[in-house]
């Protein structure tokens, strides 16, 4: 409609920004089964609620997919399948092609930088309150670069809501935006971790 990467990477950002005050001393803010994974690597998050957890932000993914489907069908022509429906695919189905190494690779690497982001903005010795705002930005910053690859992902949620309206080539292609976030994730954790440890060690 017009507003390009840079409108579309601000939905995102705004979004989770905004979110997270709202809703982030109620649940701490997990939108994102990627980012729980990590949380539970780092010592953030008790396993006994990744399970849950997971389940509704899937749930959850789904249901905003639903409503946005239910809106985009009152466009004529709209076609879930053909437009691809946001979903989040490499090959032929990149915006611009890229192969699946490179989407892999990116998705990976931004998950890991999310993850490390999340995990030093939301430290006990990083100013207070600010932590939505880094993690908002960070967001932002990530669709940026990545939209042209992938999509992007960094959310097997987000990724499984709308491959699913898509119906076809987004979900054979689904896997790679489950793992590779959930990879990068793992790695952002424990490189923070490492980090963290080594600073403590110094102070």
């Amino acid at each position: 409609m017009g507003i390009g990467y840079a409108g579309v990477s601000l939905a995102f950002g705004l979004t989770v920004l905004t979110m997270a005050y709202a809703v982030g001393y109620i649940s701490g803010g997990h939108f994102n089964p990627a980012v729980s994974i990590g949380l539970m690597v780092g010592g953030r998050f008790n396993s006994k609620d990744l399970v849950p957890y997971i389940v509704a932000q899937v749930v959850g993914g789904i249901a905003a997919a639903a409503l946005l489907y239910t809106i985009a069908s009152g466009v004529p022509g709209f076609d879930a399948a053909a437009s691809g429906f946001a979903s989040n695919g490499y090959g032929e189905h990149s915006p611009h092609r890229y192969t699946m190494l490179s989407a892999l690779l990116i998705e990976v690497v931004l998950t890991a930088i999310f993850l490390f982001v999340i995990m030093g903005s939301t430290d006990s010795r990083a100013p207070a309150g600010f932590a939505p705002i880094a993690i908002g930005l960070c967001l932002t910053l990530i669709h940026l670069v990545s939209i042209p690859v992938t999509n992007t992902s960094v959310n097997p949620a987000r990724s499984t809501a709308v491959a699913i309206f898509q119906g076809s080539w987004a979900i054979q292609q689904l896997w790679l935006f489950w793992v590779a976030p959930i990879v990068g994730g793992v790695i952002g954790a424990l490189c923070y971790k490492f980090v963290s440890a080594e600073e403590k060690t110094a102070a």
